[in-house]
């Protein structure tokens, strides 16, 4: 259990500098571009009230947003460029970042330990795993590839049919 507990505090730590650190650099880009040709949009009454939404009830969301794959980077930037107050945002990274620290520490470990017991125990067992994920990987690396290459092919034969 004990490294659980401190595989948990490290990605507690790197959690807390990463996402902290996408909400600071949402907060400079917010910045800058209120300081661009874009600051009319800033001044809009329809995004003012979606800032004072986000500043209002965005803690929730950046908290939830830990417990999802690929949601919590955006999360913590718009809660950045949005303005979210410091007094809410920092509780939310807070709790946020332990769950996720604890769910990836404790799934983490038992995965790995998985894995160890399976390669000690049944090595060619243990490699075909592994050989099947990375053929898993490749398959659907080279399924999205060619399914985007076909898009691509229909939109340009749309796009060349709707000039002719």
């Amino acid at each position: 259990m004990d490294k659980v507990l401190l595989t948990a505090a490290g990605l507690y730590v790197i959690v807390l500098l990463r996402a902290g650190g996408t909400f600071a650099v949402g907060r400079l880009a917010a910045a800058g571009a209120r300081r661009s040709r874009f600051a009319e949009k800033f001044a809009q009454s329809k995004f003012q009230r979606v800032e004072r939404a986000i500043q209002r009830w965005g803690a929730p969301v950046v908290a939830v947003s830990f417990l999802t794959v690929g949601f919590q980077t955006a999360a913590n930037f718009l809660a950045g460029s949005m303005r979210m107050p410091l007094t809410r945002y920092v509780p939310a990274l807070f709790v946020g970042g332990a769950c996720w620290a604890l769910l990836y520490a404790t799934a983490g470990i038992g995965a790995l330990e998985m894995l160890g017991r399976l390669f000690a125990e049944h090595t060619a067992l243990g490699a075909g795993a592994v050989a099947a994920l990375v053929l898993a990987v490749c398959a659907l690396v080279l399924f999205r590839r060619r399914r985007r290459h076909a898009d691509g092919t229909a939109a340009a034969e749309d796009e060349t049919a709707d000039k002719s």
